[in-house]
């Protein structure tokens, strides 16, 4: 079992798996020409089967893939296959486009829920924050997924005078459909424009929701990083994930790799370490992991505290796409 010096057990891992992704989101990816990891650079499905256990070894029962976008790896399905022969749950987060041409591996995977990101239910708005005209490819995606039983998380990162006057109209989606809304506040990440005014709260969104909604509270597990309600009469379900306005880190149980391989215990965190070096010279990871989950902080990384006062310049991170959420 992996403990950190605040006694929190980890046991899931977000596992990157490329940093390459098909949209130019800017919260998430500050520049249209980025370089990208080369292929033999990336960990190979081998490689992410191996690695991953040893962590479960290590008591880890969940693992999440993601990018960048995961489902752009043309060995996806390699991947997802051999993960699903491991004791786990398998998660997946996706933009969506590339469902359709992974299905027969995620049902054979018994892939059973999926988050996907979507900001926008308005395909012109959609083509601006993403840079690319796949809304329609998307939402059909996700409609699929529903077809086949595959239980749908829609990400939606809320940013004030982009997107936050559709948070109404993406709780409407819960009406008929089996559909989770996570509305998600926007974080500070390296070149992503961030500044607190941009920050709607989600005691502000919960409020605005409740003057529309009624809405009951649904039971949170213990290291849920969402705070999960339902709507009397509505099919589907919402949840806030306030990162910034209401921490969850005393019950964080997540770790992170890198697609380039490198150990993160935090997403704010600046501390990484260097895991698939050390594995590809045949040498022993785990003294790296549970150095790396010796090193994670109280909160937040150790680099804020009050997101009101955030600099985003004095803080030492990469880009989201770089981290892989």
């Amino acid at each position: 079992m992996l403990k950190d010096r605040y006694n929190r057990i980890h046991d899931y891992l977000r596992l990157s798996i490329t940093d390459n992704c098909n949209f130019r989101c800017s919260y998430c990816m500050p520049d249209e020409k980025m370089s990208f990891l080369k292929q033999k650079l990336l960990m190979s499905p081998e490689e992410i089967f191996d690695i991953s256990k040893i962590f479960v070894q290590l008591g880890v029962n969940k693992i999440r893939l993601t990018g960048g976008e995961p489902l752009v790896r043309k060995d996806f399905g390699e991947i997802i296959s051999k993960l699903s022969l491991l004791p786990i749950k398998i998660g997946i987060t996706t933009n969506g486009l590339l469902i359709d041409n992974y299905l027969e591996e995620l049902k054979n995977a018994d892939i059973s829920s999926i988050n996907i990101s979507l900001d926008t239910l308005n395909d012109q708005k959609f083509k601006t924050i993403t840079q690319r005209n796949h809304f329609a490819k998307v939402w059909e995606n996700i409609q699929r997924c529903m077809q086949e039983n595959i239980h749908v998380k829609l990400n939606m990162v809320v940013i004030k005078g982009v997107n936050d006057d559709e948070i109404i109209d993406f709780v409407n989606l819960t009406k008929d459909l089996p559909i989770h809304i996570r509305l998600i506040e926007f974080m500070p990440f390296d070149q992503n424009n961030w500044n607190k005014e941009k920050v709607l709260n989600n005691k502000i969104a919960l409020q605005k929701i409740s003057e529309q909604f009624s809405l009951f509270k649904l039971k949170d597990d213990k290291n849920d990083t969402d705070k999960k309600f339902g709507i009397f009469g509505h099919s589907g379900t919402i949840s806030f994930i306030s990162t910034l306005s209401d921490s969850f880190c005393s019950t964080c149980n997540r770790m992170r790799i890198t697609a380039d391989g490198k150990m993160k215990n935090c997403l704010f965190g600046k501390d990484e370490l260097d895991i698939i070096s050390a594995f590809r010279k045949g040498e022993n990871i785990i003294p790296i992991i549970k150095k790396s989950i010796f090193l994670k902080h109280q909160k937040l990384g150790g680099q804020f505290d009050d997101y009101e006062n955030i600099q985003p310049h004095n803080l030492e991170n990469r880009s989201m796409i770089k981290i892989g959420g």
